[in-house]
């Protein structure tokens, strides 16, 4: 097998210590924030609602602005077991995508006749958050600066040459070092108006901020632990006393479904990043990156970097970890050996920056489906919405959730429920051990793709042919 770039130039050992030496392990955004950020208080006793929100991540908060903005008479309360936003809603990279399905070929692939229209819903859909952010003054550092994609490897240069996207520009070798400066760069493709860059918490703690002004209700360190019909809607059982809802939307994405049919629909996935230091003017000037995109590298695993507003770098993925059981752990949080891969990759990536130092790493959850993006429906005679899976597409596809979601309590049939995305459930997951089995072949075979120029086994052939995937 051949060997990857990162592999056929890796720094020291000494080099990667160093960088790493003193970093706390804690999300950036969050730790930048948390200690400042509004409170809200528990719900004790009982209550009710026209609408009852569960969890307060993207897609909770996403689906109580829009339903106040739809209805500002109904009565909403949101429900989230800790903290707004201290999962992945607050961890994430900041990459806010217009991609709907994580990327043009997984919809080309999977829903061929309708791609076009799913790339147009999802346009409209950053477009609308963005308005959003204007409208409602969201200081979240939002940057509608692109994305810029790399080849690293030969193999993946006709790749970005086949790919035409509208709103794109290739670039060959010169040009895209004259972009951003990496010895490790062979072409790129600057897909100039579809990714907007934000800060994840900010954005989050943003939302429920314009919310609770519009009127919802917001309730912290509240845990729902139970769905029970009732004659008027459904019964909410909390750690804390009961809320009656006549509808209710469930986030939890990641956590426990609390709906027995979504069980297996999603497998838990962990991914990592580390942030460095602000960059000095000298540092910066050595990498130019003065069009600020954000940048993913063409592997099957993949890696995935930023600029903060502070200019400092966050560089993540590659490794995307499963555990037995797939479930939210904090002790998951913990891979040091991991976290001194992605150092690695990073000083393979920018040599010039030696010396740079990590402040931050950190870990957090990612909801995978089976269909690379979130899937939709709804239970309890159509008075409870939800949607997962959005396999790490979340920052941009919730907003597109929440009106889906309305909708889908409205009983209105509208283009964006009418598009076989939203109206088919994928294949689950397997139950355990096979889930383990299953999902570790897949990296395994996925990472031999990385060291064959591409070329996909037959075990990844059989999966996409059945409809199954694991994202990187």
């Amino acid at each position: 097998m051949k060997s990857t770039v990162f592999e056929r130039n890796v720094p020291s050992s000494a080099a990667v210590t160093k960088a790493l030496e003193g970093s706390v392990n804690r999300p950036f955004w969050i730790d930048e924030l948390q200690e400042r950020a509004p409170r809200y208080p528990e719900l004790n006793g009982s209550a009710s609602a026209d609408l009852v929100i569960v969890g307060g991540g993207y897609t909770g908060l996403w689906t109580a602005l829009r339903a106040k903005e739809r209805n500002p008479k109904r009565t909403i309360i949101l429900l989230e077991a800790k903290r707004v936003a201290w999962a992945a809603s607050g961890r994430n990279g900041g990459f806010c995508e217009a991609s709907l399905t994580h990327g043009s070929e997984n919809g080309k692939n999977r829903w061929p006749d309708e791609v076009d229209t799913l790339e147009r819903l999802g346009l409209e859909n950053l477009e609308r958050m963005q308005e959003a952010v204007q409208n409602y003054g969201m200081d979240c550092d939002w940057e509608r600066s692109g994305e810029l994609n790399v080849a690293v490897e030969p193999h993946q240069v006709a790749w970005l040459k086949e790919d035409d996207a509208e709103g794109s520009v290739f670039l060959d070798q010169d040009a895209v070092r004259a972009q951003v400066n990496s010895p490790t760069y062979l072409a790129g493709r600057w897909y100039q108006d579809s990714v907007a860059m934000v800060h994840p918490y900010k954005l989050a703690l943003e939302l429920a901020r314009v919310a609770a002004e519009l009127g919802v209700e917001i309730h912290e360190e509240t845990r729902v632990t139970d769905l029970k019909d009732s004659p008027d809607g459904v019964t909410l059982l909390t750690d804390h006393g009961q809320v009656q809802a006549k509808q209710v939307v469930l986030g939890t994405n990641a956590f426990p479904s609390l709906l027995r049919r979504n069980k297996l629909m999603t497998a838990t996935v962990y991914d990592y990043a580390l942030m460095t230091e602000p960059l000095t003017a000298q540092q910066l000037e050595s990498i130019g990156w003065s069009s600020r995109q954000g940048i993913g590298d063409m592997a099957n695993q993949f890696h995935y970097y930023r600029l903060s507003k502070d200019n400092r770098i966050l560089f993540g993925g590659y490794d995307a970890l499963y555990f037995p059981g797939g479930r939210v752990d904090p002790q998951h949080e913990n891979q040091p050996e991991t976290w001194e891969k992605l150092a690695s990759h990073f000083l393979t990536t920018f040599p010039q920056l030696e010396g740079v130092k990590f402040s931050h790493k950190w870990a957090g959850p990612i909801d995978s489906s089976t269909q690379f993006c979130a899937f939709f429906g709804t239970a309890r005679k159509g008075r409870v919405a939800y949607a997962a899976g959005f396999t790490g597409l979340g920052v941009g596809a919730t907003a597109f959730a929440a009106d889906v979601l309305l909708d889908l309590l409205s009983g209105q049939n509208t283009e964006r429920t009418g598009v076989e995305m939203v109206r088919k459930r994928p294949l689950p997951f397997p139950p355990e051990p096979l889930a383990s089995v299953g999902i570790n072949i897949t990296r395994w075979s996925m990472d031999r793709a990385d060291h064959n120029q591409g070329k996909r086994n037959l075990i990844l052939k059989t999966l996409d042919a059945v409809g199954l995937g694991f994202d990187s």
